[in-house]
């Protein structure tokens, strides 16, 4: 259930980010690693969280993908990430956790990413070093900016932030670009600049995923395992035992959700009714428990609230 304190919706009742961030800053601290994935609408945030997870990601993506209907290159905006992630925020307990591509611009935009996002109420911001419009991490064609104009983007983001619980994460994407050597010098001096999470995007075999927290120790990592993508599919255990703190799906739920629609439809299509494919359908009093119907109805009962 996402209802809060005495039954209330968390959509209709004030979060508690400071919380939020303190949890997510306890589950980065322990040995294990925890599973993160990804949501592009406040739905699939429920999902994630009545499927016992312990944090959410805000896919930049996936937003790209649910919500417009375009491909991950840079197309959206802060103002557009920011209200998804709200929305996001505000439907669940979790953590959650937000990819904001670039930060949109120079170290002063990024400022205002910062503050805009936390005022959103996430426990984490993901800045990378793609130039801007910025591409998928496991497309091709990317460009990377100066390390040094990272690193100008990190202090920006640590000035900016009012929360110090608020978790910075520095993404590089200079593997593809400058090779994996690269990307590990820049990722050590995002470390140097504050970052508190470290994410070597797209490593393409195990032995780059082994020597990223061992050649980069001393600070969380995360690693994004995407189905199809660039970066080889391995066990949770083995990624928790070569070091790694977060390891994220940002795109399963979405993929998985694309298909499961697909087949619907085309099966809608085909036969004229759903006949024979109710299995596959989450039931309507599912559906409305997903969404709390029944504390907003008890709360309507104890207002008199009006239709």
């Amino acid at each position: 259930m996402a209802a809060g304190a005495g039954g209330v919706p968390r959509p209709l009742r004030a979060g508690a980010p400071c919380e939020a961030r303190a949890r997510l800053r306890a589950l980065l601290a322990r040995p294990t690693a925890t599973l993160l994935p990804g949501a592009a609408d406040a739905l699939t945030a429920r999902l994630v969280e009545e499927a016992g997870f312990e944090a959410c990601y805000v896919t930049g993506s996936g937003i790209a993908n649910a919500q417009f209907g375009i491909a991950d290159v840079g197309l959206v905006s802060l103002a557009e990430v920011a209200q998804q992630a709200a929305r996001i925020a505000a439907a669940t307990r979790l953590p959650v956790v937000v990819d904001a591509d670039t930060g949109y611009g120079n170290p002063l935009n990024v400022m205002r990413t910062v503050a805009e996002l936390e005022r959103a109420g996430v426990a984490a911001i993901q800045l990378e070093d793609q130039v801007t419009p910025k591409r998928c991490g496991h497309f091709t064609g990317k460009e990377v900016i100066p390390t040094e104009e990272m690193i100008a983007k990190l202090e920006a983001a640590r000035e900016a932030r009012g929360d110090s619980g608020l978790v910075l994460i520095a993404r590089t994407d200079a593997a593809a670009v400058l090779g994996f050597d690269a990307a590990v010098e820049r990722a050590r001096a995002y470390v140097a600049a504050g970052a508190d999470v470290l994410f070597v995007e797209a490593p393409r075999t195990v032995d780059e995923l082994r020597r990223i927290p061992r050649e980069l120790p001393g600070v969380p990592h995360i690693v994004n395992v995407v189905v199809g993508g660039l970066t080889p599919v391995l066990p949770r255990a083995e990624l928790e035992a070569l070091g790694f703190r977060l390891i994220l799906y940002a795109g399963l739920a979405l993929q998985a959700a694309a298909l499961a629609v697909r087949d619907a439809l085309r099966h809608l299509a085909e036969h004229g009714d759903p006949s024979g494919m109710q299995d596959r359908i989450l039931s309507f009093a599912a559906r409305q428990a997903l969404v709390d119907l029944p504390a907003v109805e008890a709360l309507e009962r104890r207002f008199g609230a009006q239709h």
